[in-house]
């Protein structure tokens, strides 16, 4: 019988396990603060916000449900879910395709586009000053090039 041996975990440096800590910290602590101060000043969470957000980019307001999932990075399941308290709320509108029926559609009505327009500047604000006002110009562009390195990576 032969032995097959896993190969020797590549441990991460110390540099890269604080790196990894201070990521890990970030991905977790953001939201979360982002989500906080949406649910107390606009009654939204910050999934919800970023749905509408998505929305009201579009031409004429309407996604298909797979590409809202992809804009929003959420599932299927949690965009369902999301859009049906929205659609609850009068903020969207869920359709079937006109020519298939499989698909489904989430469009922003004018309560949601109120809605947006109302939260946008409360969060954008909160974005600079959690976010924005703890780097300078270079730190921006390094920022934006190291997520961009990482997305590939991700499903």
């Amino acid at each position: 019988m032969t032995e097959t041996h896993a190969p020797e975990t590549q441990w991460l440096n110390e540099e890269e396990t604080e790196a990894w800590k201070a990521l890990v910290d970030l991905s977790v602590r953001l939201p979360a603060t982002l989500d906080s101060r949406l649910q107390r000043d606009c009654d939204l969470s910050f999934y919800e916000y970023m749905v509408l957000a998505m929305l009201s980019e579009q031409e004429d307001w309407t996604l298909n449900m797979g590409q809202l999932a992809q804009l929003t990075s959420g599932s299927l399941s949690r965009l369902s879910h999301v859009t049906k308290r929205l659609e609850s709320s009068g903020f969207v509108s869920r359709t079937r395709g006109e020519k298939d029926k499989r698909q489904t559609y989430a469009k922003l009505t004018d309560l949601g586009w109120e809605k947006i327009v109302a939260s946008a500047p409360i969060h954008v604000a909160q974005v600079r000053e959690v976010v924005f006002s703890a780097l300078d110009c270079d730190q921006v562009k390094n920022l934006f090039s190291t997520v961009n390195a990482i997305r590939p990576q991700l499903n």
